[in-house]
């Protein structure tokens, strides 16, 4: 191992100093995650004949049936005493079928085919593990690797359910190429309806899909989908990892979703959740060997107090081995395109973040308050998950502004494509909480849409599910409040608040779109301005469904001013489609004018001019371009269809002058409507699509 290390040389790391020379100083920390990751990769050829083979470990661990029928059951329990397999299938026999204790804490069983040949355990039965521990106990435990978990109407506890179907559902589209722009569309199956129940993975892909295929998103994030308990953690206490939840409908189904999505041409990210566990034990990770670790560091480590979960122990190699199984068996098994991996920032620092206000200053990167074991999990899942699938997305929700994130591996970097820009949502929730709309900053508001690390992308959002959770607000809710109750219907008069919550409804989305990052996100239901929150029924409401439901029902209303938000967010789509902006480099700013409220700024050949003035139009202002032509409207949030006020003639056809201004060669006069009209000018001249 020694000669290894020693000839170790990060490959591309003078691209990623070329990038940002001030990294140079922390090599010695870049080398030696390098380092650990050529280790590990050196390990699994050398143990496990390469991490092909070890990622697809859920073909062994479980239960498999084998071409005669026999049933193959394997568990890793290296605490247990010993193990039992129990269930319909022997009448709940507790001592009938014991497991043979292998090497490694492993256990295995197999049960021969019934006389009739079929497989001993029937599709659709339940099953338990019996753990029995050395201090004498009996548990019943789901098995880790389980495929299929439900749970009885009146139980608490999610059941082991034997998922072998007769007739399994074949996939018959091809995964989509990777979208040079991403253009994200955050759902939540459970809530995707307008009625107060957990709607299924079917309304999904018939309701659904052809909105978000209409609306120009190409790409799905699907939150909740890994199975959890308790159905208000919104899916962020993960009890088993490699089942599909059940509430939603069988695995057939979901799989059914994603070939939809694929024959629309649009690519589906799974919301991961590698960061932490639940801390359940009889239908969770939990003590399943009955010890206090298995999975996860012993106690205080292995314990997250903010989240009150478990922590996975990344040097454990059955660990990496359950991890890294589970990434592949999403993208084999149900055609999964990509991940967002969920709580990034809980796992590189020893600190979890918990009370770490993360000033940018680079020694908060590196040293010891990081968790090289995690980091270097992610780095190995990045680079595994790119070698296998070249057209992978990995997106990595981290609140730090860890460098070199989404940098190659082979640069030295953690290997995700991009990151969520989480400062701009902060952003916006905070201008709206405190400062009248005439007191905003124009050029504070872009150093927040442009502040990120140069050549890492990023995705923008104007807001995602956090914040239309109960005890925060929507966009919508922000701007219009308890008005949205009342006159959000365009047969009763505009009211001030409508109008001015309508307009910057749209600016603040296009704004973000065109300046805050290399990809887009929007969450289920905001395109349109949903006009409430989201809460899961809990103790807390009674159990109550009423606001963890989508009402789409309000689009399909011609009379309410939900459908014109919802056309502006589809041909916002629809025009960066053609244009690319998102694919583009950053935006060149020419003006952000404090005083007239105006931002302007081009990128990818669009000129994009944002007045926020409430009350001021400018006749005759001068923008500065550098593509010298004629320049026409695109896209006007001002038009009666996006419910504005169609102040400006879209036959209108400016030209250039040679007249330098602001940093560029040309420039020439538009006129600017007041109240938040934006427009979007395009060049004549030899604009291909992409």
């Amino acid at each position: 191992m020694a000669d290894l290390e020693d000839s170790v040389a990060i490959p591309e790391f003078s691209c990623l100093l070329q990038m940002d020379p001030y990294l140079k100083a922390y090599e010695k920390d870049f080398k030696r995650r390098y380092e650990l990751l050529q280790k590990q990769l050196f390990q699994l050829e050398e143990a496990e004949g390469g991490f092909d083979q070890f990622t697809r470990s859920y073909n062994t661990f479980g239960v498999h049936r084998l071409p005669d029928n026999r049933l193959f059951f394997k568990e890793w329990a290296p605490a247990a005493e010993a193990l039992f397999l129990t269930g319909d299938f022997n009448g709940w026999d507790k001592f009938a079928h014991p497991y043979t204790k292998k090497e490694f804490g492993k256990w295995e069983l197999i049960l021969p085919p019934k006389h009739d040949k079929s497989p001993a355990v029937d599709h659709n039965t339940k099953l338990k593990v019996v753990v029995h521990t050395k201090e004498g106990e009996r548990l019943y435990r789901i098995s880790p690797w389980a495929k299929y978990v439900t749970r009885e109407e009146k139980s608490v506890i999610y059941d082991w359910v034997h998922w072998d179907p007769p007739q399994p559902y074949i996939q018959i589209h091809p995964r989509p190429k990777k979208p040079t722009s991403l253009r994200i569309y955050e759902a939540h199956v459970g809530i995707a309806s307008p009625e107060g129940k957990i709607a299924s993975y079917t309304n999904f892909t018939n309701n659904v899909l052809p909105r978000i295929k209409d609306l120009g998103y190409n790409c799905i994030q699907l939150m909740a989908i890994m199975e959890h308990a308790y159905y208000a953690s919104f899916g962020y206490q993960i009890t088993s990892f490699f089942a599909a939840s059940s509430r939603y409908g069988t695995p057939e189904e979901l799989k059914q979703l994603l070939d939809a999505a694929h024959s629309m041409g649009i690519v589906v990210l799974l919301d991961v959740v590698h960061s932490h566990a639940s801390k359940n034990t009889e239908d969770g990770l939990n003590a399943f060997d009955g010890s206090d670790s298995c999975f996860f560091h012993s106690p205080p480590r292995g314990e997250h107090k903010l989240w009150d979960s478990r922590l996975f122990n990344y040097s454990s190699w059955e660990v990496l081995r359950f991890l890294l199984s589970n990434l592949r068996w999403w993208m084999e098994e149900y055609r999964f395109d990509g991940f967002r991996f969920d709580g990034i920032t809980s796992m590189l620092y020893h600190h979890h973040g918990i009370g770490s206000g993360f000033s940018g200053d680079y020694s908060e990167y590196f040293g010891l308050q990081v968790d090289e074991d995690s980091l270097v999990y992610l780095m190995l899942a990045n680079h595994i998950l790119h070698t296998l699938y070249p057209d992978c997305i990995t997106v990595a929700e981290d609140v730090s502004g860890m460098p070199a994130l989404c940098r190659g591996v082979e640069e030295g970097g953690l290997g995700f494509d991009y990151r969520l820009a989480m400062a701009i949502p902060d952003k916006w929730i905070q201008i709206l909480k405190e400062l009248k709309d005439e007191d905003w900053d124009m050029g504070n508001i872009v150093h927040t849409l442009t502040n990120r690390r140069y050549g890492e992308k990023c995705i923008a959002y104007a807001e995602s599910h956090d914040q239309a959770l109960v005890g925060d607000k929507s966009l919508a809710f922000w701007l219009m409040d308890k008005e949205m109750y009342t006159n959000m219907s365009s047969t009763s008069p505009l009211t001030p608040i409508i109008d001015r919550g309508l307009q910057l409804h749209k600016m603040i989305r296009l704004l973000t779109h065109a300046l805050g990052g290399e990809g887009y996100l929007n969450f289920i239901g905001n395109e349109f301005g949903h006009p409430e929150w989201l809460d899961f029924p809990r103790e807390g409401n009674n159990q109550s469904y009423h606001y963890a439901r989508r009402q789409f029902n309000l689009v399909a209303m011609d009379h309410l001013r939900y459908c014109q938000l919802y056309a502006f967010d589809r041909d916002m789509n629809r025009t960066e489609d053609k244009y690319g902006w998102l694919a583009a480099a950053p935006a060149f700013i020419s003006a952000t004018h404090q005083e007239d409220k105006v931002i302007v700024f081009d990128r990818a050949n669009v000129l994009f001019i944002f007045n926020f003035h409430p009350s001021k139009s400018f006749q005759g202002y001068r923008v500065a371009v550098e593509v010298p032509g004629k320049y026409k409207i695109k896209l006007d949030s001002d038009e009666a269809q996006y419910g504005g006020h169609g102040r400006l003639d879209h036959n209108t056809e400016f030209f250039t002058e040679a007249q330098p201004f602001k940093g560029r060669s040309n420039s020439m006069q538009v006129n600017i409507s007041f109240d938040s009209s934006k427009v979007i000018f395009y060049s004549s001249r030899n604009i291909s699509k992409k």
